[in-house]
């Protein structure tokens, strides 16, 4: 998956920094440095376009088009739809699949977890790096 990239508009407050995406309307959140606003407005445009695909997403500014004042300045910020989708959308979802009858009695035999190995080969099918935990593949790692 690619990322986007959206102009931000930065404007310094007396404690910590407001944050807004003019070209995702109702896309704004406000920081206590520029780090945490920067963290914090990739956040916000994953949960603003969550449910739109990403052909639909809203065409970005040019920088140079965004119109600031006072202290407000723009930036251009990365969003990138799977490693939001990894951080916020990691939970599982049932699948079903048929395998041959011979193949279902060796694993059962051998306690083969059906759901790790599937996700393992998609991964590896799919060319995408994820650390998978005992318990749950929440920990992943960006290719």
């Amino acid at each position: 998956m690619k990322k986007y990239f959206y102009p931000v508009i930065f404007e310094p407050e007396e404690i910590g920094v407001s944050v807004y995406v003019p070209d995702i309307p109702g896309c704004f959140t406000q920081g206590d440095s520029l780090e945490e606003a920067l963290e914090y407005v990739q956040d916000a445009i994953g949960l603003m376009l969550e449910d739109v695909k990403p052909e639909d997403y809203p065409k970005a500014t040019k920088p140079s088009e965004v119109d600031l004042e006072g202290q407000q300045f723009v930036m251009m910020v990365a969003f990138d739809k799977l490693a939001y989708d990894r951080k916020y959308n990691a939970k599982s979802v049932k699948k079903t699949l048929s395998i041959p009858a011979w193949l279902n009695a060796m694993a059962l035999e051998k306690n083969v977890n059906f759901s790790n190995v599937l996700q393992k080969a998609l991964l590896a099918e799919l060319g995408v790096m994820w650390k998978l935990n005992k318990n749950r593949s929440k920990r992943h790692t960006l290719p």
